[in-house]
């Protein structure tokens, strides 16, 4: 079977050679996503930002002309750094920020002025810089037990999804976010699932909490995958070499090995929504390395 999704290189590396054509080719051609994922790979970290701002400026159009709403759910790490160019020109003024509804795929059980919330970077290098309603924004409860805040997180999308302000799928009744934002750890973990956790077991519960994350602080909350799985669409962005590991298991299908099956993003599987992967060279130097070597099986559909 011919490739489901689409791999390409979205940089000036991209046509500068006969010999980097060729070489682009042939990674098309002996690597295939799975069903539903479009894999993205890019030079510089300026040219990712770019790209996942326009991915991003789409889905919004099209969700608020479809819905009247855009329900967006982000995560931690760089990602934010990566939005920045929402805040320019053309966008911060095209974009219709009324529309837009900010949620956390996960956060961590800190005040909101603490320098390890992710509320408090989102603010300042996002929210600040853009007319987003502040009644739009919902964050956690800072003011009660992990438990707690988790359990009333949950509540609040509830209302949300009852007035469809967050939309709600058809498949299991969970949550339809118009967009979830994640980063990719060097263990392969998404939100705050981490690899082997009983939280990646849960079925029933739209959000959940844990206490013994293995990167502090350890008290977070996280949606959980049937939420994740269930969004429209789905973006995980990956840089650093360190990640490159953790993004193979999690993209290729011929990935084998003791850690493949416990990789928490092998796990981000949308029911009837759209993956794409954001990947700077180095992230994605275990994929390409896999693909000149003879001696890799390529996945089998």
């Amino acid at each position: 079977m011919l490739t489901a999704g689409i791999l390409s290189w979205n940089n000036s590396w991209h046509s500068s050679s006969t010999e980097n054509r060729t070489m682009e080719r042939e990674i098309v051609a002996s690597y295939e996503p799975k069903k539903n994922n479009e894999i993205r790979m890019f030079e510089s970290s300026d040219e990712m930002a770019t790209d996942l701002a326009e991915y991003i400026s789409q889905v919004s159009e099209i969700s608020i002309k479809e819905r009247g709403y855009f329900a967006i759910a982000l995560s931690g790490g760089p990602l934010i750094s990566f939005m920045r160019k929402l805040c320019e020109a053309p966008y911060n003024k095209t974009l219709d920020w009324s529309k837009w509804y900010i949620f956390w795929a996960d956060e961590r059980a800190v005040a909101k002025n603490h320098v390890d919330s992710y509320y408090k970077s989102t603010k300042e290098d996002f929210l600040s810089k853009v007319p987003i309603l502040n009644g739009h924004v919902y964050s956690i409860n800072d003011n009660v037990t992990v438990e707690d805040a988790a359990t009333d997180y949950e509540f609040v999308i509830r209302q949300l999804v009852k007035i469809r302000t967050v939309g709600v799928s058809e498949s299991n009744d969970c949550p339809k976010f118009d967009l979830i934002l994640l980063s990719i750890g060097s263990d392969g973990h998404v939100a705050s699932l981490f690899p082997n956790h009983p939280a990646l077991e849960l079925k029933d519960d739209w959000v959940t909490y844990i206490t013994d994350s293995p990167v502090p602080p350890p008290e977070r909350i996280t949606f959980t995958l049937p939420v994740i799985n269930s969004a429209s669409n789905i973006a995980v962005v990956a840089t650093g070499e360190d990640k490159a590991k953790a993004v193979y298991f999690a993209i290729s299908d011929g990935a084998e090995g003791p850690d493949a099956p416990s990789i928490p993003a092998r796990m981000v599987q949308p029911t009837d929504g759209k993956l794409v992967w954001f990947l700077d060279k180095a992230s994605a130097s275990f994929l390409e390395a896999k693909t000149k070597n003879d001696g890799y099986e390529h996945p089998k559909y």
